[in-house]
């Protein structure tokens, strides 16, 4: 446990881990990680603890382990590190200085004033002075006197404060890793909770008192709410954390660049709590938290706050145009469908989950081009009777894609699904109605066969006779037409590939196909006219410009028959709502953390910059010579140079001329 091996590979592992949490996001919902790896990687990584490595059991054993190991180190070597500090070798003699490979001995010239080297002696200490150096006399049992000096002793400490900062910085890691709740849930005494239900519906096991010494939360709080709880997400749940203090927000802002892109944004919070006599109010803002009672808030995000929504609704199979009005809110619910009260099997619950003001996407056909704001959208689900939802992104305003400009809604049966657009081109009203009324003419088969006589009699009035008298209307072809309009109504392109491969031989199929597609937008033509007549509105004209809308509009309906539900919902308006998202952390490890780094800072610095030096000075008096002798825990170049820099020097102050 003490060895040096068995403290550098916990640490490795350590160092690996971190490495890990580092990289992957940590705490996010599972669903997320399901869709990032997979089924069969997210259950490895979740044995493994890798959503929540920092919290895990094997990181904080580990911790536990290196916190022994140092200690362990600690308590074996610091004696004798502290006793080499201290001591200053005096013991050293005339046998042991000539076994020093940086030796020198002196000859120093007697004279009557120095006859016993104390003119000497006081030029060398003055020298070690000098030079930084402590000392310490002994006298030998011939009569010889030991100098015995040192510098950068405190080297040594370098180590003892190494060991020290990782044992403090790994006990405020287990201080933060909530030890105290994975002890009780071992003891069946809390348990996460999976169920989305409201907070004040969590039971009692699943909350965490004021007492939990250490949590790091999350609060959603809508402007002009308050909250005295957070949410910690824990595995594939929850807890909810109590705090000693109620926060509102008072107001939240934000700031954004002309693209749309957030820049900043701020809240102003108000913390009421009976031991304050006034509230506290602070404006907390991204890197700027507000800390109280050890509890510190950080502004972490913004979200939606509850906007409020007004829809036109569409009924995309209907064989009119009529709408209903729809309100609601994000987080909140509705109902389409089923009788006046909202019941029956065509019932469909509207659940409204995001709402995005701002929206900023990269539409250019290679990708190059600047993302700009394309507006808002809006995210719900429509869940029918059996309890089955799918997931919804309507944009509210028009859409430029390759030039040309198109309401845009998404649609994917799961979460793990991309979603799947469907594109309705605007008339020139930039409006969704020009569609729609199409939408409702090639639905109505009352209108098909005036549809078929009106393409009949253009065609006519194009190919006239050679005597100038225009063709007799062909009614096998009328009623031709007819029947594949009542086919594309069915199901769009695909229904008339199956009419398709039904009646027609294969060989024949490619060329039948390209008939009946030009009929179809032929036709379309007609139908898109007979809508603008009947709403007193100019015609088209057939151009390459008006067949592309024509194809547009026709690739829109055949989509609708896989949008999954027949109602579209097209916002209106809105009244925008925000809400300020604030993570809630207590950290009583962070204090140590700080000092254990501050520590190691210093032990490092100490062992790196720090260099021992000890010098000894042999005094014979009987034969007039200074024994020098030097050493250093580290024999390199700037070692060599100083010795050589000190016996020149010693050389000039004993040795006379």
């Amino acid at each position: 446990m003490s060895s040096m091996r068995f403290a550098v590979s916990m640490l490795s592992v350590l160092g690996i881990a971190s490495i890990i949490g580092t990289v992957l996001k940590q705490n996010e919902p599972y669903s997320n990680y399901i869709i990032k790896f997979g089924q069969f990687w997210f259950g490895i990584f979740e044995t493994l603890g890798l959503y929540d490595v920092y919290h895990s059991g094997w990181f904080l054993l580990i911790l536990l382990f290196l916190i022994t190991s140092c200690s362990l180190c600690i308590y074996r070597n610091s004696p004798l590190m502290i006793k080499e500090w201290r001591t200053f070798k005096e013991q050293a003699t005339e046998k042991s200085l000539n076994a020093f490979s940086h030796q020198e001995i002196f000859t120093v010239k007697s004279t009557p004033e120095n006859a016993n080297l104390s003119d000497t002696k006081q030029q060398l200490l003055m020298f070690l002075h000098a030079k930084g150096f402590k000392y310490k006399f002994k006298t030998q049992t011939d009569g010889s006197e030991l100098i015995a000096a040192k510098a950068g002793t405190n080297q040594r400490l370098g180590y003892i404060f190494t060991h020290s900062a990782m044992v403090i910085i790994f006990f405020g890691g287990l201080l933060d890793g909530n030890l105290p709740f994975k002890v009780q849930e071992m003891l069946g005494q809390k348990r996460i909770e999976t169920r989305d239900i409201a907070e004040s519906q969590v039971p009692a096991i699943s909350r965490l008192s004021t007492s939990n010494p250490s949590f790091r939360g999350n609060m959603t709080l809508p402007e002009g709410t308050s909250d005295n709880v957070a949410f910690v997400r824990v595995r594939d749940g929850y807890l909810v954390q109590e705090l000693p203090f109620r926060v509102a927000l008072k107001d939240f802002r934000i700031e954004h660049y002309a693209t749309g892109q957030p820049k900043s944004f701020e809240s102003d919070i108000v913390i009421t709590d009976p031991d304050l006599k006034t509230p506290i109010t602070k404006t907390i803002s991204v890197n700027h938290p507000l800390t109280y009672k050890g509890v510190a808030i950080y502004q972490s995000d913004f979200q939606d706050g509850g906007t409020k929504l007004n829809f036109k609704v569409w009924d995309l199979f209907a064989r009119n145009n009529l709408t209903q009005k729809l309100d609601g809110a994000i987080f909140q619910k509705a109902t389409l469908g089923g009788d006046t009260k909202g019941a029956g099997a065509n019932v469909v619950k509207v659940e409204f989950n995001d709402f995005r003001q701002f929206n900023i996407i990269n539409l250019s056909p290679d990708g190059k081009g600047k993302p700009h704001n394309v507006g808002p959208n809006i995210t719900y689900k429509l869940r029918d009777a059996q309890g089955q939802a799918r997931e919804y992104v309507t944009y509210m305003q028009p859409m430029q894609i390759d030039g040309k400009y198109y309401f845009i809604s998404g649609m994917r049966e799961t979460v793990q699904e991309d979603f799947h657009y469907l594109r309705l081109p605007v008339d020139d009203d930039l409006s969704i109605n020009g569609f729609m009324d199409l939408r409702a003419i090639l639905l109505n088969d009352a209108k098909f066969e005036e549809i078929a006589h009106r393409l009949v009699q253009n065609v006519a009035e194009k190919n006239k006779a050679a005597d100038g008298k225009v063709v007799a209307s062909n009614q096998p072809f009328e009623k031709s037409v007819v029947q594949l309009l009542r086919n594309f109504a069915k199901g769009g392109y695909n229904e008339v590939a199956r009419m398709i491969e039904k009646n027609v031989p294969e060989k024949e199929r490619e060329m039948a196909a390209r008939a009946y597609i030009k009929m179809i937008n032929l036709a379309a033509f007609e139908a898109y006219n007979m809508s603008l007549a009947a709403n007193k509105k100019p015609l088209l004209t057939n151009n390459a410009e008006t067949q592309t809308m024509i194809q547009d509009s026709l690739n829109g309906f055949s989509d609708m028959f896989f949008y999954g539900t027949p109602y579209f919902l097209q916002l209106e308006n809105f009244e925008h709502k925000e809400a300020s998202g604030l993570q809630l952390t207590k950290s009583p490890g962070e204090k140590w953390v700080y000092l254990g780094s501050a520590l190691l800072v210093l032990g490092i610095f100490s062992m790196l910059y720090i260099r021992e030096r000890r010098i000894w000075l042999l005094l014979k008096p009987s034969s007039h010579q200074v024994h020098f002798g030097m050493s250093s825990n580290r024999k390199n170049l700037d070692f060599e140079q100083e010795f050589s820099l000190y016996r020149e020097q010693i050389r000039n102050l004993v040795v006379s001329d």
